[in-house]
């Protein structure tokens, strides 16, 4: 899913991951993510799941964010964009994918192949033995 990743701050180094859509950011206790830095508003700002797939930053019209260097009321977002407010920094990224163990399934396509091998050389053999 999404993460935010901390970077000064109070809470610095600190990863926030992102349950659901849209969640917000600011300072009142209702944010999602609730940090209190300097220049940060309550609601400042909402990361939401557009329906083109992408994510997008809203900010609130009183407050600033900068993504990437440049002031944005309204951006979409890329994995590992660094969004400012205030003077909280933030790294938007991507969470690592969790793999699911296929041994089972390889360990029982390996035996199948095995006994199938197996059932036809002993078929092989049964068909000699009549000859």
């Amino acid at each position: 899913m999404v993460q935010l990743h901390i970077l000064n701050g109070s809470k610095a180094g600190a990863r926030w991951v992102a349950c659901r859509f849209p969640f917000s950011v600011g300072r009142s206790p209702e944010d999602h993510l609730c940090v209190e830095e300097d220049g940060v508003w309550a609601g400042h700002c909402r990361v939401e799941l557009r329906a083109d797939g992408r994510f997008g930053l809203v900010t609130t019209p009183e407050a600033l964010t900068v993504v990437n260097g440049q002031a944005a009321s309204d951006a979409t977002l890329r994995n590992g964009d660094v969004l400012e407010l205030g003077s909280l920094r933030l790294q938007f990224s991507l969470s690592p994918t969790r793999r699911r163990s296929l041994r089972f399934r390889e360990f029982l396509t390996w035996g199948s192949l095995a006994l199938l091998a197996l059932a036809q050389v002993a078929l092989i053999y049964a068909l000699s033995v009549e000859l």
